[in-house]
């Protein structure tokens, strides 16, 4: 894949980190050492809002009994990470996970519901609760649903 097929819209040095992310993920059918050791990360593929062309982004998630739960946190950024825009731009994105892929909905959660999966990511990820005292946004919280 070229470079666009595989990283996000994100300067040169962050798409170089995200695309040796992708690269440790596939290869490891999902494992990923370094700091994403242990954390439950899945590969978002959007298409871009203004562009069209396709992105992959490596992203946190909370999987639960129907669902997987992503934040577009972006370390506390004062903006939204571009995968956001882009999936609300186009709702039907493809995850891979482990070794599956599929095709699923993003639909950005709200109110109490977003208030609640954020809560349960925090405790489990502290860095969560950091970023979101970073920023005066709501972190967006996105249901992916597998259709």
């Amino acid at each position: 894949m070229s470079d666009e097929e595989t990283t996000s819209e994100a300067p040169p040095s962050l798409n170089d980190w995200n695309a040796q992310v992708i690269e440790e993920f596939r290869a490891n059918n999902g494992v990923l050492g370094g700091p994403f050791a242990g954390a439950t990360v899945l590969l978002l593929h959007t298409n871009g809002a203004k562009s069209g062309l396709p992105r992959v982004n490596p992203v946190m998630y909370l999987p639960k009994e129907t669902a997987m739960y992503v934040f577009a946190s972006k370390a506390g950024a004062p903006n939204s990470p571009d995968w956001y825009y882009n999936l609300l731009a186009n709702p039907h994105v493809i995850v891979e996970v482990g070794g599956e892929t599929f095709e699923a909905v993003a639909t950005p959660l709200e109110g109490e519901t977003r208030d609640t999966v954020y809560a349960e990511q925090a405790a489990l990820s502290p860095q969560f609760a950091e970023y979101q005292t970073k920023t005066p946004r709501v972190i967006p919280v996105v249901e992916l649903v597998r259709v």
